[in-house]
């Protein structure tokens, strides 16, 4: 795994639309290695489609590696303004790309654009040519699908098997009844939260084909998945990815508390997924890690149904990149405990919500 990296992009097209490609280049930022290199025809398409997917590619490639800081080097300007947040994006094509590329640039900790000229760029230009190459000497029919009708991040109804996760999150605790801020703590589950637990256990057998339990290693996940396995007669594993965001200072504390001592800091956390708490984990980084958690999951469960129990935070993540909603959309979410949510992901990369926040299987009233 290497931290820092540099991503160099680029994309174009023989004729604006035309035959299209795209290519990029990962690079150790401290040595200038090539780690990575990525490129594809993407049939008939304009040059600006083509440098937002060249863009999307370094950055996947980024991710995949476990880069956390990010210079993202192009010969495009309006790419490279546009994501800065200096040009409006204002073509229909490229807005669901720009979001894309905000949605994976969400997951780093750091990331800067830089404008180069083209001789900079040599070698993602070199990939994006060879791509171009391939995408004007492929017959019409075999271009990809993403050149079709349909734009570029456009719904398409999704295809194919799915993995279905069954997200959970834990029964009640001391801190969740008095509203505290509960990351990385071992607080066991109160007599209310083992009550939920078997009932949620109960819940869930009545669900068919359920394949795997995988649970945060926190005890309070812990208890709620094991009486959720027992039930099902399933073995649980752990998954050290889906454990809850770490606080730092602010563990333990209510709303009201962390607002008084770090009011700056509160305002700088809930509005930029970059920032940490003092001294804990931002939610970039607990998105990335949680991200790298569910594609293992999906991965070694491929057409099945698994239990992920897990903390609201993580849940919240997974519900907010599969509707590729804003990061802010994180803070919308209301999640009980003990309740559950539902989320397919499909072999061709779609994901689809089918629930949220269902509650019906614990006693009393419906959610708070």
């Amino acid at each position: 795994m290497v931290e820092r990296v540099i991503v160099e992009a680029d994309g174009g097209s023989r004729g604006n639309p035309g035959p299209a490609g795209y290519g990029a280049v990962v690079r150790d930022a401290v040595t200038g290695a090539v780690l990575a290199e990525r490129k594809d025809a993407i049939g008939v398409d304009t040059n600006n489609v083509a440098e937002y997917r060249g863009l999307l590619a370094g950055l996947q490639a980024a991710a995949e590696l476990g880069a956390t800081s990010v210079i993202v080097r192009m010969d495009s300007k309006l790419v490279v303004e546009q994501l800065s947040g200096r040009w409006q994006v204002k073509h229909e094509r490229l807005r669901p790309l720009a979001r894309e590329a905000a949605e994976l640039r969400s997951s780093f900790a750091e990331v800067s654009f830089e404008w180069v000229p083209r001789e900079q760029n040599r070698h993602a230009d070199r990939l994006a040519n060879e791509a171009m190459d391939e995408a004007a000497t492929r017959p019409t029919a075999a271009r990809s699908p993403r050149s079709s009708a349909a734009p570029a991040g456009a719904w398409m109804p999704p295809t194919g098997a799915a993995t279905r996760l069954i997200l959970v999150r834990h029964g009640a605790t001391a801190h969740n009844v008095e509203n505290r801020f509960s990351g990385g703590n071992a607080l066991p589950l109160s007599d209310l939260g083992e009550q939920q637990a078997k009932q949620l256990a109960d819940r869930l057998a009545t669900y068919s084909a359920i394949s795997l339990v995988a649970s945060s290693p926190l005890p309070r996940a812990r208890q709620t998945a094991d009486a959720i396995a027992d039930r099902l007669g399933l073995p649980v594993v752990v998954v050290e990815g889906f454990t809850e965001l770490n606080f730092g200072a602010w563990e333990g504390l209510t709303y009201h508390e962390v607002v008084r001592e770090w009011p700056d800091e509160w305002v700088q956390w809930s509005t930029k997924p970059d920032v940490a708490p003092p001294e804990g984990e931002s939610i970039a980084e607990l998105t990335r890690r949680v991200r790298r958690a569910r594609d293992e999951i999906v991965a070694s469960v491929p057409n099945g149904q698994v239990v992920v129990v897990t903390h609201v935070t993580p849940i919240k993540a997974l519900l907010r990149v599969a509707l590729d909603a804003p990061p802010s959309a994180l803070f919308r979410f209301h999640l009980d405990p003990a309740s559950v949510s539902i989320i397919d992901y499909f072999l061709d990369g779609a994901s689809s919500v089918r629930l949220v926040n269902e509650t019906s299987h614990l006693d009393g009233p419906g959610p708070s």
